[in-house]
């Protein structure tokens, strides 16, 4: 059966030059970098390369980016960090209805302990006004966390103008990149923001590494107590073999991103024109321009996203469900909804993410499945139109 994955927004296959950069991390260098032998040397020189690599392709300092297991432990790094850090000077938070889970539950751990949050709304293609973040302000505000670009369906946000607003008040600025970061450019030289979380899985590198880049003067509790790992915001061992996999892999995209996104976003873009031109009844979910090059996600009226996701993973296709299906809840997205889309038709919603080693090919073979699919489906829905006119007849 062939397989294909089309599913890069959850995770990325490990890029070949990654695999080889991680090598001698998993063999003859293996070495506590806090250890001040030439063991612990040797590896931590991997690790600072890897840190300079972040820093030169996020345009920061080495010494602002904070190593930590994953975009999930980072976020909450960014949000618990300030509010433990400055709740003193006041208890309110804004943030947004369409965050990923790391930052929503973060705000919710938060308004159990004392703290005010205000989640505001997005419009119809998923994207936060900045003037609704500027009216959400209060004197009691202390961070702003609006995500960079929704893991769902890949609409970015105005961060430039949020963070900029978020500067004018005097409010720290926090925003999740991890599904930004190796597909849009981001400048933080430019960008008026102080802290930015990527995760290394989803750039081609291996899962148990990210990171928090927390600009020069900005103070964050940690949320890991242990050793001085980090400059004391975060102790434990470092992953090595992650860390080093993702410099690597940043140091790949520096090079190379801006060709490589040229071709996933052609391979998207004919796989939405022949999902569309073959199949009647869609819905396109999210920004038809201001989203991430690899990112579709179609709702197919009249059929459930769970049958397809099942019939798709049969036939080889492995993409996601916009319902909350995988966790045995048949209730449909939560994104969707805040988008203000029809429960029923973000029911039917699938994402589809492309990335490296997609081609032609798996969109031809993608594009003539989907349409099986579906058509099998809606023969058996009595909500489809067809099917309630052949019981008529």
């Amino acid at each position: 059966m062939r397989k294909i994955y089309f599913d890069h927004n959850a995770t990325t296959p490990v890029h070949p030059e990654v695999k080889k950069a991680v090598e001698p991390y998993l063999s003859e260098q293996f070495g506590n970098p806090s250890s001040i032998h030439w063991a612990g040397r040797d590896v931590r020189k991997g690790v600072e390369d890897a840190r300079q690599e972040i820093a030169t392709f996020f345009g920061c300092q080495p010494l602002e980016v904070v190593l930590a297991s994953s975009g999930t432990e980072s976020d909450n790094l960014a949000i618990k960090g300030v509010a433990f850090r400055k709740g003193n000077e006041g208890k309110h938070i804004v943030t947004s209805q369409v965050e990923h889970p790391a930052v929503i539950n973060a705000c919710r751990f938060l308004e159990d302990h004392g703290f005010r949050v205000t989640y505001v709304p997005v419009n119809r293609h998923g994207i936060v006004d900045p003037e609704a973040v500027r009216n959400a302000l209060t004197p009691d505000t202390i961070l702003v966390t609006i995500m960079y670009a929704n893991n769902e369906t890949g609409s970015i946000m105005p961060i430039p103008e949020i963070g900029a607003i978020a500067r004018e008040a005097g409010v720290i600025m926090h925003t999740d990149a991890v599904q930004a970061a190796g597909k849009i450019p981001i400048d933080l030289g430019s960008l008026p923001v102080d802290m930015l979380t990527f995760s290394g899985h989803k750039v081609n590198a291996l899962k148990g590494a990210g990171g928090l880049i927390v600009r020069k003067g900005i103070e964050i509790e940690p949320l890991t107590h242990g050793g001085h790992q980090e400059r004391g915001r975060r102790g434990g061992t470092e992953n090595i073999v992650g860390i080093v996999a993702m410099g690597k892999s940043f140091q790949l995209l520096r090079h190379g991103m801006e060709e490589e996104v040229a071709e996933i976003r052609r391979l998207r873009d004919k796989l939405e024109r022949g999902l569309f031109e073959r199949i009647p009844e869609l819905v396109r979910n999210g920004h038809p321009t201001l989203r991430l090059p690899n990112t579709l996600n179609v709702s197919f009226r009249f059929v459930e996203g769970e049958a397809m996701l099942l019939n798709l993973d049969m036939m080889g296709i492995a993409c996601s469900s916009g319902s909350a299906c995988t966790s045995g809840s048949l209730e449909p997205s939560p994104i969707l909804i805040a988008m203000g889309a029809d429960p029923t038709d973000a029911q039917g919603a699938l994402r589809f993410s492309l990335g490296l080693g997609n081609t032609d090919g798996d969109v031809e073979y993608a594009i003539d499945a989907i349409e099986a699919v579906v058509n099998k489906l809606r023969a058996l829905s009595p909500l489809y139109p067809s099917t309630r006119e052949a019981k008529a007849r």
